[in-house]
């Protein structure tokens, strides 16, 4: 079943100017993203840096107040919550940062930054929460010793570590982990992920799991989303994804991921993306991608395209897409066609793409 369903989240940030302040403008940072996630799995999360993923994630915890949309969690619609509504729903819901450094308030002790949830929501007295925290510094590789130490006592993989068991401190169900391993070293990196997967087993927790690095991602997620400038472009069983990209942006990410191999990295082809990223204050029309696109054509300029299933759970926005068969494209043409599709069909589309294999 769906733990969690994003439908049509938008969220914008206001750019104002002038002495009063008036909106002139706004930034696109999440534009009408639907995605839903299971119990139990881990859904990857990547694009490039201010492609909305971060916002995204912190919006699904409520952190930021979603513009427009819908967020509901096991069952329920939490997007329009008032604090005192959405605060029990706090425990079901939780985030590990990026920055473990940044993440951790210098001035409090470790017992007392992994023991501040569980003494705001009201869970037992004193004497059992310091049992819990010290409970909890053993789970994710901690000593209990380590309860009156100060956070710049710990190294970098030490301090995420923290970060992990304040996550778990009030027994959530979904953990948002933002980019939990890009501040730490490699060897820590693969530390940090195995213990991520061991809790994951222990507590069956389901995690968003954001991330720049498809290397890392391919090896937690059972499936993984790419967005690109706020909008969700591809979603797709995770080893499909890399077997089988359909949206040129994807192709291009993966372009970039190291391979330990130096014959196949010397016979894969680089794909490098020209020009700038557009900004999300005025973004492109039609498809976001297509002034990066080596396969744009004129329908990519006019027309947004939607996100289309090209089975097995694979979807993605894409009027040229790779790696599909000439029966899958049939029977994705064939389909009934929604308002957006219908629109496409007025323009030509050329059936000789990258499609065809």
């Amino acid at each position: 079943m769906s733990l969690l369903e994003v439908q049509h989240v938008k969220k914008y940030f206001p750019v104002r100017k002038g002495l009063l302040q008036r909106e002139v403008a706004r930034v696109h940072a999440v534009d009408d993203v639907s995605v839903s996630v299971q119990e139990g799995e881990t859904l990857g999360l990547v694009g490039e840096s201010g492609c909305g993923k971060s916002t995204l994630g912190r919006t699904i915890v409520r952190l930021l107040e979603p513009t427009d949309g819908e967020i509901v969690f096991e069952g329920r619609n939490i997007s329009k919550l008032g604090a005192g509504k959405l605060r029990p729903l706090r425990r079901e819901m939780q985030m590990v940062f990026q920055d473990p450094y940044a993440s951790l308030n210098p001035r409090k002790r470790v017992g007392t930054i992994i023991g501040d949830p569980l003494e705001i929501h009201g869970i037992g007295d004193a004497k059992s929460r310091r049992a819990r925290v010290q409970e909890l510094l053993r789970t994710v590789g901690l000593s209990p010793e380590h309860y009156n130490r100060f956070p710049h006592e710990f190294s970098g993989g030490q301090r995420q570590r923290i970060g992990v068991a304040r996550a778990l401190a009030l027994q959530p169900k979904l953990i948002i982990a933002d980019e939990p391993v890009s501040a730490l070293d490699v060897s820590i990196q693969s530390q940090i992920l195995n213990l991520l997967g061991d809790l994951q087993e222990e507590f069956r927790l389901t995690y968003i799991f954001i991330a720049h690095d498809l290397g890392v991602v391919r090896h937690v997620s059972d499936r993984i989303a790419v967005m690109y400038l706020g909008k969700l472009v591809e979603l797709s069983p995770a080893e499909e994804l890399y077997e089988r990209p359909i949206m040129p942006y994807t192709e291009a990410l993966l372009s970039a991921v190291p391979i330990p191999d130096p014959d196949r990295a010397e016979a894969r082809e680089r794909i490098v993306l020209t020009g700038d990223v557009p900004s999300p204050i005025d973004p492109p029309s039609g498809c976001r991608f297509h002034p990066r696109c080596r396969y744009a054509t004129e329908v990519c300029k006019q027309v947004e395209p939607p996100l289309t299933d090209y089975g097995n759970g694979h979807l993605a926005a894409c009027h040229h897409p790779l790696n599909v068969d000439q029966a899958t494209l049939e029977r994705v043409r064939a389909a009934p066609e929604s308002p957006a599709e219908a629109d496409k069909s007025a323009l030509p589309v050329d059936s000789s793409g990258p499609s065809n294999p």
